[in-house]
């Protein structure tokens, strides 16, 4: 018979084996969810040298795409010795770049890396697009809004195409697409406008349009750090053509500082300048330097400039791909609008189907593939994945656009699928567009280009009826770039009025 005493050690015992047992247990398992959060992302087993390049096709944002099928949402390639972050999904990039908000944006102009530079660079761009774009210019003399730069140069563009001398045999529209845009971001900055002759703008024009050429081909200097200290003739032009394009913008900053007047503000670098004075008066820092202002009009002559070119291209590609459409488009016009006036910003808010049609040209093209190259500001983790600091992260924004599980039959064209039940915009569905970014990194000219978008393509087919040209076989597949760019097509085009 056992005593109390007995039984007492052999209870004790188990009880204190399973409690440090659990201990180890935890601790172990504690110690697996932390490894699992260090590790870094995975990816493909990266060649020597050369890394993943070889490993993608000639449409990388495709290669990427089907990555993500295989390694999820975030995974890791090597472009050469780069080490590059992808990020897909929606909800991924969400938490990437408005909730964790991890990375800074890489200006194509080089300017300030993330800081405090950085943020007043763009708080003060924004401020001036915003304050120019939105009411007239304080104290200004002249109505150079935003609204009327575009109802011109969209009435000179009409014209352009309905007096084309080939019409009606079918023409290439990119020209007279590139000379209206311009002209809009080029009054905006500069207060003037360009004849379509003019040497000095179809300099800039040539000079952007190399510039965006360079960037989409790719540097080998930026895979390959050893290419930095060799003879690079891509990257002594990219240098000579950023030199002109500052020569340019400064030669008319010059001019605006030098016939600066407060109580009359002309355009976009009076603005910024006008700005920089507040802040001066008001006795704050980091005042933006004429350099820095430079930057900022490069900056907003970017955002105004090569997306909205691609995306009117690719809104008349589609409407002669689809007359159907078009024709709902010409009725919301007629119901809404009217032949006695052309079309306003506040149209905007009651055309939902013209609305609908522009965000799935957006989506169904994605011509902006990623976002401009980000970089991690610190180490982070993200999906359980640790990302260190200064990585080089892409925004994948075609496979946000061509997600099965965000929209169905993702590869058909159809702009009623943001259109609920009574016909209206299903608001939180266009926002899951990616086009211009997300969150505070988005790109500046967001709002500018949007509106830009749809009064110069309303304003169109306001005015004008437009068709394939016979026997053309219309392709819808893009040229890969920065901005990708449809294919080179004709259209004809007849007055509706």
């Amino acid at each position: 018979m056992f005593s109390p005493e007995d039984s007492f050690v052999p209870v004790s015992t188990v009880t204190v084996t399973l409690f440090v047992m659990g201990l180890i247990l935890f601790a172990l398992e504690r110690r697996t969810q932390e490894g699992e959060r260090s590790k870094g992302p995975p990816g493909p087993t990266p060649w020597p040298l050369v890394g993943n390049l070889l490993q993608m096709e000639a449409q990388i944002h495709i290669s990427l795409t089907k990555l993500r099928d295989r390694y999820g949402d975030v995974f890791q390639v090597k472009m050469g010795s780069l080490v590059v972050v992808v990020l897909s999904g929606y909800d991924t990039v969400k938490q990437a770049l408005v909730r964790q908000a991890i990375a800074n944006g890489t200006s194509m102009t080089f300017s300030e890396k993330y800081g405090e530079a950085w943020i007043l660079h763009k708080k003060i761009c924004k401020k001036a697009l915003r304050t120019f774009s939105q009411a007239k210019a304080k104290n200004s003399t002249c109505s150079c809004l935003l609204e009327e730069h575009i109802c011109a140069e969209a009435a000179v563009l009409v014209n352009a195409l309905s007096e084309h001398p080939d019409r009606e045999r079918g023409f290439d529209p990119t020209v007279s697409l590139v000379t209206s845009v311009a002209n809009v971001v080029c009054a905006l900055c500069f207060g003037k406008r360009y004849d379509c002759n003019d040497k000095e703008f179809l300099n800039i024009v040539q000079i952007n349009n190399e510039v965006l050429k360079i960037f989409a081909a790719g540097n080998l200097a930026d895979f390959f750090p050893i290419f930095r200290y060799l003879p690079s003739p891509s990257l002594r032009k990219l240098v000579q053509y950023i030199r002109r394009m500052n020569a340019f913008l400064e030669q008319n900053i010059q001019e605006h500082l030098n016939t600066f007047d407060k109580n009359c503000i002309r355009d976009i670098t009076d603005t910024l300048i006008e700005l920089c004075e507040d802040r001066y008066e008001e006795g704050k820092q980091s005042v933006l330097s004429s350099t820095q202002i430079v930057r900022t009009v490069i900056d907003i002559f970017g955002a105004g400039f090569d997306t909205i070119i691609a995306g009117l291209q690719w809104c008349l590609l589609y409407l002669i791909k689809f007359p159907d459409i078009q024709r709902k488009i010409y009725q919301e016009i007629d119901d809404t609008i009217g032949s006695n006036r052309m079309p306003r910003f506040e149209d905007k808010t009651k055309m939902p189907f013209t609305k609908a049609f522009i965000y799935e040209v957006f989506r169904h093209t994605s011509y902006v593939p990623f976002t401009i190259p980000h970089s991690t500001t610190e180490n982070v983790v993200l999906n359980r994945y640790f990302i260190p600091k200064d990585t080089c992260v892409f925004i994948n924004q075609y496979q946000v656009n061509h997600d099965p599980d965000l929209w169905s039959n993702p590869n058909s064209f159809q702009p009623e699928r943001f259109l609920d039940a009574s016909g209206q915009l299903n608001k939180d569905l266009i926002e899951k567009v990616m086009i211009f970014g997300m969150g505070r990194r988005r790109c500046v000219g967001d709002g500018f280009a949007r509106l830009e978008m749809f009064l110069f393509f309303t304003t169109l087919l306001h005015q004008l009826h437009m068709e394939n040209i016979s026997g053309q076989e219309l392709d819808l597949t893009a040229e890969f770039g920065l901005t990708m760019k449809p294919k080179p097509y004709k259209i004809s085009v007849y007055p509706r009025h």
